[in-house]
């Protein structure tokens, strides 16, 4: 995932627990028309330091952002992602350039978002690595790619011209944005960066699993779809047997635990009778 500092690694927390919510229940159509949104938004900060400078200047408060965010997004937005580039707006960040990095990041983890509702996100996943390969073996089309004398939008046609029917519908779409947003980045770095948004949306729509038991089938499948209704995705489970739990269960997904272990409710009862 992004490697922000400060008052950045922070909003992008935050703001992604947004996006979380936005796409919700989503189809993968409309998971995909979000992300679409989200990269439009990263071109037109990408193309204007002014733009970037007042929506991130501490200085400015929000009511001016998001007067200036409905100005000029207001027409081509969703109300839901305008809502959330305004949410965005009002947090902090140490740079500039880091808002720009944190949009791409929630555009790429949008598209994973219809990847996964298609049940296709370990695909997408193995095909962008897949096409980091394909850059090392093949120089002319590497050089195209990274080309500055030809636009975005060319090259995200030749993008769909070779790869579409070869790779997932997701993994065509994040390349032909991958090329759009290029700027002054190496198409390999560039992936790169994809491949971390993809992965860190990966990760949290999967439940590692924690129990001194193995789960049966059954099991599985329940706890799979009370996840998966929760985060209104589909959540992918993995079981660890852990011989130290004493009983039930802990969840996690990426950086958060849900824990319901017996030895955590025993540990918490013990510090409710210290107190």
């Amino acid at each position: 995932m992004l490697n922000l500092g400060g008052n950045s690694r922070q909003s992008l927390s935050a703001i992604r627990v947004v996006l979380d919510g936005k796409l919700k229940g989503l189809s993968s159509a409309e998971c995909t028309a979000v992300s679409a949104e989200l990269f439009n938004v990263q071109l037109a900060l990408q193309s204007s330091g002014a733009l970037r400078r007042a929506v991130t200047d501490p200085a400015r408060d929000h009511a001016a952002k998001s007067a200036l965010v409905a100005d000029i997004f207001g027409k081509s937005l969703a109300k839901s992602t305008l809502d959330l580039v305004d949410q965005l707006v009002a947090l902090r960040w140490s740079r500039t350039s880091d808002i720009v990095d944190a949009i791409e990041q929630l555009a790429v983890e949008a598209e994973a978002t219809a990847a996964n509702t298609d049940n296709s996100l370990d695909d997408v996943e193995e095909e962008l690595f897949g096409f980091s390969k394909v850059l090392v073996a093949n120089n002319d089309l590497r050089q195209a790619l990274n080309s500055s004398l030809d636009s975005g939008d060319h090259k995200a046609e030749l993008i769909k011209t070779i790869f579409s029917g070869k790779y997932k519908p997701s993994t065509v779409r994040l390349l032909e944005q991958l090329v759009r947003v290029l700027q002054r980045r190496s198409i390999e770095l560039a992936l790169l960066a994809f491949i971390d948004g993809v992965t860190a949306r990966h990760n949290r729509l999967r439940a590692v699993v924690r129990s001194r038991v193995e789960l049966t089938s059954a099991q599985r499948e329940k706890l799979a779809a009370t996840l998966t209704n929760q985060m209104g995705q589909p959540v992918h489970i993995s079981v660890e047997i852990d011989a130290s739990v004493i009983g039930g269960i802990e969840v996690r997904f990426d950086d958060e635990v849900i824990d319901g272990t017996i030895s955590n409710r025993l540990a918490e009862a013990s510090r409710a009778l210290a107190v």
